[in-house]
């Protein structure tokens, strides 16, 4: 598997499983068997309502655990909790895990930093992220953080390639995780020709060529799935190396266009909502 390796010297695979919109039984399920199948990141949430789930299918895959890089997110709504970290680990039924995002910048979000900070000095998160942090928001995050995140997870694909947000984040050497990385049910993306003539050149689908540009980009992916034969086909993308001149026609598809367009009043809802973690 391919790594990056993260400003605070932590390796993290290239390529994961997300468990976004999973319900608990397919969230147990995909993770079983991705582990089995040779994956070894695993992304959720508090906001996901599977942490349970995800913690079950961890130990039915039979993997280590040390062999495993983890994924969560803290929601709003947890951010003044004091009890949100070791409340988040016991869903999952391990003592740590490798990454602890705020998941976005809603209700008393520094609160939720200082929560990611305390559990980091604890040895809870291996590494630290945020979530949806874009423009003003990573802008004023940057003066009130004592450790600086490793990791930023955002909407990216070849369509929006977050090159506004990549000058900031190439400042402090935090990486980037990609969701919608396929687009959001557009299939114009998967249908660019581009994608097609090279899914023909190495004898990949269209969308295996736009998960190895993520890697390529530098990006960490996480495509979800319920489908253990697309889990699969995602897996299966570090066999070939797409060259300059073809990153380069990828390139030319950037439309600086995102599929995800939220709202201040959403940020509010955001904070007023609890997860109902009792349906796990």
């Amino acid at each position: 598997m391919e790594t990056i390796t993260l400003n605070n010297g932590l390796k993290c695979p290239v390529i994961g499983i997300g468990t976004f919109m999973l319900s608990p039984a397919d969230a147990e399920n995909s993770v079983r068997e991705a582990l089995k199948m040779g994956y070894s990141l695993i992304d959720t949430a508090n906001a996901y309502v599977n942490e349970r789930a995800v913690g079950r299918g961890i130990k039915e895959s039979g993997i280590n655990r040390e062999d495993i890089f983890l994924s969560t997110k803290l929601w709003p709504s947890e951010y003044e909790n004091e009890n949100a970290v070791d409340e988040t680990l016991e869903r999952l039924g391990v003592d740590y895990v490798d990454l602890l995002y705020i998941h976005q910048p809603a209700g008393n979000w520094l609160a939720g930093y200082r929560q990611l900070e305390k559990a980091y000095k604890e040895g809870k998160a291996k590494s630290i992220g945020i979530s949806n942090f874009e423009g003003e928001y990573i802008d004023e995050l940057q003066h009130q953080w004592e450790i600086a995140p490793q990791f930023i997870q955002v909407e990216a694909h070849p369509y929006f390639t977050q090159k506004e947000l990549r000058k900031t984040l190439d400042q402090y050497g935090i990486e980037l995780m990609s969701w919608y990385p396929l687009g959001h049910g557009d299939k114009s993306l998967l249908e660019e020709p581009v994608f097609a003539q090279l899914g023909k050149k190495y004898g990949k689908t269209s969308a295996q060529v736009i998960l190895r540009w993520h890697t390529q980009m530098g990006f960490v992916v996480i495509p979800g799935s319920k489908n253990v034969d697309h889990i699969k086909d995602n897996l299966d993308i570090l066999d070939f190396t797409l060259t300059d001149d073809e990153m380069k026609s990828i390139a030319q598809l950037d439309k600086d266009r995102r599929y995800y367009h939220r709202t201040d009043e959403q940020l509010r809802g955001f904070a007023a909502w609890r997860p109902e973690f009792e349906k796990q």
